[in-house]
């Protein structure tokens, strides 16, 4: 048994209509929709499950069954720890910073470490992450004050299959023209640096948080690189850190993969191109699937297929690590 959920949508105001065109969802093209929750467990939003007369949703799920779910010594009243979004971003987003765990305990926010993957990427698409070579905090903090922000930071161009790792307190901005799979820690903390001018969705100037962002932005992060993900056949480590692991398979026709046995940690799998086959479930590009910790589960492709695997985040001895 996997489980599968009901994307959660969000309007946003660099949202746009790329959930639509590129992954055939039912949705209305006239409106900004920039976020689809789609694996989420928070107290503001939580994922239902849509392949199960058992459970409602994950948080049901969890709490009725959290070691057969997450493992031994999970406990009911834990959180999910991933949440998974796709993001459009028609248009550009702020320039912002999530706190490291220090930092976010200092205030009174949640850590939040994510790893973008560019599903789609138009001809001028781009993306901000960390520092110019040079430039310290007394630097930036007079930029943001002359509004010139941007040009401290370092700017590349994205294409489809592009990944990147965005630690806390790396901070960073989506270009427009990016559809992108976000796999991140369950937080929702976001400091705001700079918003280019513009106002939100009711019309007035979104709230920047600029003590907070020059606490929790490291000034040491010069120039990361975006990783030019494979198109070949096989497996590819994209992303591993404290918070998880995410793989990309390649796959051709009639392909087999052997993800987990029973009594293994859960894994969520994300289909990204070509319809795959989870158990005795058939995932489309763009829906995900929990595999719970008590079953064992292969992947198979009857077309060439991409898929996407996020594990090794199950952490049990503490429940700040889930935070």
């Amino acid at each position: 048994m996997i489980y599968k959920f009901e994307p959660i949508y969000k309007e946003r105001v660099w949202g746009g209509n790329m959930f639509a065109r590129h992954l055939n969802r039912s949705v209305p093209t006239n409106s900004k929709l920039g976020e689809s929750w789609d694996v989420v467990d928070r107290d503001c939003s939580v994922s239902k499950i849509v392949n199960s007369e058992e459970f409602q949703s994950l948080r049901e799920l969890i709490e009725k069954k959290p070691a057969e779910t997450l493992g031994p010594g999970w406990a009911s009243d834990m959180k999910f720890p991933i949440l998974v979004k796709w993001l459009d971003c028609s248009k550009r987003l702020s320039l912002q910073v999530h706190p490291p765990k220090n930092m976010a305990k200092k205030l009174n926010g949640e850590p939040k470490t994510e790893n973008w993957f560019v599903a789609h990427a138009e001809s001028d698409a781009a993306l901000f992450a960390g520092i110019t070579k040079g430039t310290t905090k007394e630097i930036f903090e007079e930029a943001i004050k002359d509004g010139i922000a941007e040009k401290f930071c370092h700017k590349q161009n994205t294409k489809k299959g592009h990944s990147l790792l965005v630690e806390s307190g790396r901070i960073h901005a989506i270009d427009a023209g990016n559809l992108i799979l976000e796999i991140q820690q369950n937080s929702d903390t976001t400091y705001r640096v700079f918003d280019w001018g513009r106002t939100g969705l009711n019309g007035k100037p979104r709230e920047l948080h600029l003590t907070e962002s020059l606490e929790c932005i490291d000034f040491n992060d010069f120039e990361p690189s975006v990783l030019s993900t494979s198109d070949k056949e096989g497996i590819e480590v994209i992303a591993a850190c404290e918070q998880f692991r995410i793989r990309r398979f390649n796959t051709n026709s009639k392909g087999l993969h052997h993800l987990k046995n029973e009594d293994e940690d859960c894994l969520l799998i994300h289909s990204i191109a070509g319809n795959i086959e989870v158990n005795d479930e058939t995932l489309l590009p763009g829906e995900h699937a929990l595999v719970p910790y008590s079953k064992a589960c292969s992947v198979f492709s009857p077309e060439t297929s991409t898929f996407i695997t996020t594990d090794n985040f199950i952490h049990t001895n503490s429940k700040c690590n889930l935070n």
